[in-house]
């Protein structure tokens, strides 16, 4: 990710700020949506000279992330783990509407899945679209107020009229469904789920049928180590950059992925150090109390 889209990144997260106080949780849980971010634009950055060359065309009625190709001798050493897959990480069997079924099944299924959206299948399991809560709102509120577009009214509102004067899911669905492979990495899942601002993707094969669903959370958890895993390769990082009398002089502690270095060591180590450990995926700062020997 370049400056420039460092800082439109930025700037969003700045206007969906609310105005109004934050709730005692609400600073831990935008700390760790930035992580997420980071972590996502950092494993995509570092592999994308993995993804697959040969151009593929998704079905009709979706928009599907291609899987990335496997990664050779050359384009990454044996010591680093590949990024999990889409695969690793869906959930199946995956819940799905079919496309005649009635917009008060609908919320019933919705309500039993206890989900905000679902795919929408045709006859072959081929994913057309996607049904939400919202599509769902704005069709009985037509019916309960019978509200109509002004005649200057904005194309989306215009749309959304048109689609509550429906009844089945082919109706009220919004359609092309944006999926993803079950080869994508989680990195490229987790990319596209935060750029559509999704809680949940439909999984299909090259077929554009749904073979599973993945959930934001999952990518959540996969892409985000915790403070011991993040510890784990920081040691392993000293250990490769200080000669086996100076590692025992270096102390780690890691906290919501921040690392604090204290301790004493060669100047030029100390250096090479701080540096690489500031490299580390989902280290969000370095405290570097090292003084040198």
């Amino acid at each position: 990710m370049n400056e420039h889209e460092n800082f439109s990144t930025e700037a969003e997260a700045r206007q969906d700020v609310p105005s109004r106080p934050r709730s005692p949780g609400e600073t831990a849980r935008r700390d760790t949506l930035l992580r997420y971010l980071g972590a996502v634009a950092t494993a995509a950055a570092k592999h994308a000279g993995t993804q697959a060359q040969a151009p593929t065309t998704p079905p009709s009625g979706t928009r599907s992330v291609p899987p990335s190709a496997p990664l050779t001798p050359q384009s990454a050493s044996a010591s680093e783990p590949a990024l999990p897959l889409v695969r690793d990480v869906m959930d199946v069997p995956a819940a799905s509407l079919r496309e005649d079924l009635p917009y008060r099944d609908i919320a019933r299924s919705l309500a039993r899945e206890h989900v905000g959206a679902l795919p929408v299948v045709d006859a072959e399991d081929h994913v057309i679209g996607v049904v939400s809560e919202s599509d769902l709102l704005a069709k009985v509120a037509f019916e309960a107020s019978g509200h109509r577009p002004g005649p200057i009214g904005r194309l989306r509102e215009r749309r959304i009229h048109g689609k509550a004067r429906g009844d089945s899911a082919a109706d009220l669905m919004t359609s092309p469904a944006i999926t993803v492979l079950p080869g994508a990495t989680v990195a490229e899942a987790g990319w596209l789920a935060a750029l559509s601002r999704l809680k949940r993707m439909p999984v299909t094969d090259r077929d554009g049928r749904l073979v599973g669903v993945v959930r934001r959370d999952a990518l959540l958890q996969c892409l985000i180590r915790d403070d011991a895993g993040i510890r784990t390769e920081v040691e392993a990082t000293i250990a490769a950059c200080c000669p086996p009398g100076d590692r025992e002089n270096v102390q780690v502690a890691v906290h919501d992925g921040i690392v604090e270095l204290t301790g004493r060591m060669p100047p030029a180590a100390l250096a090479r150090l701080v540096a690489e450990v500031e490299e580390i995926s989902d280290v969000v700062e370095v405290k570097n109390l090292l003084t040198a020997a």
